[in-house]
């Protein structure tokens, strides 16, 4: 071979020369949320990994992210199987099937101690109040459909609206089941909206509220027992089982965790759930996401729409917790701070601290990171019912 074609092959086969103009923004994109990740230590143990699963997407011509698929020889009519890049490995095992999410789930059971939720009660209707985002964002879906010229189906415009409850598990279940094709701009929505946490939720609960609501103490929360600890997880399943069988999976995956917590004889299965199980599914959760930042499947309108969508969710959520929270005080003897209504949103334990940091604020004193996280455990459970909801209602619709 000549030396000049020589060089000129080696050159395409080069990453500079295969690059396109979208790789580039996405790896810039990329690289933010590794700085986020490192610098701001937002969420470090989400954007990291996503963060470096999308470098590993838009590397030109490796394929890292190109998920499994099999196809026939037409000459000889053999079934061959490409398994794809090792990053669309991982996303076909964990997140095409919805396993990564319900594992999740079973680690943040073991992490979560609803003792503040069952010592105020009350608090659970702010992370109710929170979800009125994905239902609020389930009509803007169909506006866009019927006035912008999107094509998203109700499926789709279901699958959407769920970014709002900012629990990327759930997100992703949903998508699985209702809109496989958008999974992967879904999950990478949601989770990058419970990573900014820190940045979109402050303007939103300091614009609705006054320095003198942001200084309300709250009275100190009873003691919750041992027994109501235990009953708790059990009971909730059962409630799920019978009214909302749709959400089982959900539900049942974080009311089995809590119980290996609760129960007091399974220490070891607790600790495994809450460290090893959710710390390896969540670096294998984060690799796969980020593989659908490659720029082929990011860069297209209708997944900038459903990120633009996602973050109107998501402040519709954050802002309804307040306001209820607002709308309590009015009706109630007993003060709430409405700071604590923006933790309605699943995000734990981010969105809690998120409360606890704008109320010390005003009054370093004030302590808030208790009574902020009823509510946000209550989040939790409120996306997986409005998960439930959707799921069982989308398919008769549809």
């Amino acid at each position: 071979m000549p030396l000049n074609r020589f060089l000129v092959e080696l050159w395409h086969e080069t990453g500079v020369a295969s690059v396109t103009t979208g790789q580039v923004v996405m790896i810039f994109v990329s690289f933010l949320l590794i700085y986020l990740a490192i610098r701001k230590q937002f969420e470090p143990l989400l954007l990291l990994p996503i963060g470096f699963g999308g470098l590993l997407a838009n590397v030109p011509a490796a394929e890292i992210s190109e998920v499994s698929r099999s196809f026939v020889r037409p000459e000889t009519l053999e079934v061959i199987t490409d398994f794809g890049g090792f990053l669309g490995q991982i996303y076909g095992f964990g997140i095409d099937n919805g396993l990564f999410p319900l594992l999740i789930f079973v680690g943040i059971g073991a992490l979560t101690d609803f003792g503040p939720l069952i010592a105020n009660p009350k608090s659970a209707l702010l992370g109710a109040a929170a979800q009125v985002g994905i239902f609020g964002t389930l009509i803007g879906a169909a506006l866009m459909t019927t006035y912008l010229g999107f094509e998203f189906t109700l499926a789709d415009a279901g699958s959407i609206a769920i970014i709002g409850g900012a629990d990327g598990p759930t997100a992703i279940f949903v998508a699985s089941q209702l809109s496989p094709d958008y999974l992967g701009a879904i999950a990478v929505a949601a989770y990058s909206y419970m990573a900014l946490v820190p940045i979109i939720q402050p303007p939103i609960a300091k614009a609705l509220t006054t320095p003198e609501e942001r200084r309300i103490r709250m009275h100190q929360l009873r003691e919750v027992t041992k027994l109501e600890r235990i009953l708790f997880p059990i009971a909730a399943l059962t409630l799920c089982l019978v009214l909302l069988p749709s959400a089982t999976p959900l539900i049942g995956a974080l009311m089995f965790g809590n119980l290996l917590r609760e129960s007091g004889v399974t220490d070891r299965l607790a600790s495994a759930a809450g460290n090893e199980l959710i710390n390896i599914v969540t670096i294998l959760l984060g690799l796969a996401i980020g593989s659908k930042l490659a720029a082929a499947e990011f860069l297209r309108p209708d997944t900038l729409a459903i990120v633009v969508l996602g973050l109107v969710a998501f402040a519709i959520g954050t802002a309804t917790g307040v306001l209820l929270a607002k709308l309590l005080n009015a009706v109630s003897r007993t003060k709430v701070n409405p700071l604590i209504g923006a933790a309605g949103v699943s995000a734990v334990p981010m969105a809690a601290r998120v409360a606890h940091r704008l109320g010390a604020e005003e009054d370093p004193s004030n302590h808030l990171l208790m009574h902020a996280m009823g509510p946000n455990v209550a989040g939790v459970i409120g996306s997986a019912v409005a998960a439930g909801v959707l799921l069982t209602v989308i398919p008769i619709v549809g």
